[in-house]
Formats: C-alpha cells, sequence, structure tokens
C-alpha cells in the first residue's frame, strides 16, 4: 500500500467497515473515471477565468454584456474609472482571452462580449444566490 492511498484505506474503512486492496482499487477506479470530465488542455478556461478575476475587466465585460451590443473605447472610458491606458491593458487582455471581439472602423475601435463572455457571467450570477 502506497503512502498516497493510506488516507483512502482509512475513509473506506471508516464508510464501509472494513477495506482490501479491491476496495481501494475500486475506488480509484472511479476516481480515474472522473477524470475524462476534466479538459485536457483547460488552458483557455484558465485564462478566462483568471482575466475576469480584475475589477476593470470584470468591469468592462459586465458593461458589454448590459449594452448588448458593440461599445466604442469612447463609451468605455468615461463608465470605467481608471486610465485609458489600464482601460486599453484590459481589453486586449479580454480579447486575448476571448471574452471579447474588437473591431476597427477607421480611428474607432469597438468591442462587443462574446458568447462565452455572457454565458461565464449568466453562470456567476445564477450561482450568487440571495446575497445579490
Amino acid at each position: 500500500m502506497s503512502s498516497q492511498t493510506k488516507r483512502l484505506e482509512r475513509l473506506i474503512t471508516e464508510e464501509r467497515g472494513g477495506c482490501c486492496e479491491a476496495d481501494i482499487e475500486e475506488r480509484l477506479n472511479s476516481l480515474r473515471s472522473y477524470q475524462s470530465e476534466t479538459p485536457t488542455n483547460p488552458e483557455s478556461d484558465l485564462s478566462a477565468l483568471k482575466t475576469l478575476g480584475n475589477d476593470t475587466r470584470y468591469t468592462i465585460v459586465r458593461l458589454l454584456k448590459a449594452a448588448d451590443r458593440e461599445l466604442c473605447v469612447c463609451e468605455i472610458n468615461p463608465i470605467v474609472d481608471v486610465s485609458d491606458s489600464a482601460i486599453s491593458h484590459a481589453l486586449s487582455d479580454l480579447y486575448d482571452a476571448g471574452l471579447v471581439t474588437r473591431r476597427k472602423d477607421g480611428t474607432w475601435r469597438y468591442y462587443e462580449a462574446t458568447d462565452r463572455a455572457e454565458a461565464l457571467l449568466r453562470a456567476l450570477d445564477a450561482t450568487r444566490g440571495a446575497d445579490r
């Protein structure tokens, strides 16, 4: 028995009143089957979550979702109370994470929340509960 499974053995013993090697293998096989539910390359998911974990970026995505249309940077600037460079950097990060689309029209740059960003915000809203 490896040191990694000693605690598992104790857990199974407590649950069932006894434990043998077959019980441990059965539990390990069951746990291993859960790994198929985990993406093999979670980088995109982790990037999106990390990107939303900043006040400025989160506020911008919320603003874009609420607008439900493209917004020009000049429309975002007066609402988000940070420097122009901070907004530019935040929008770049959001774009890189796949949370906003961008379009340039002459000297104007427009941004819009992606379906993925909207789905993440809906999930957060749905799990927030009564403490809104």
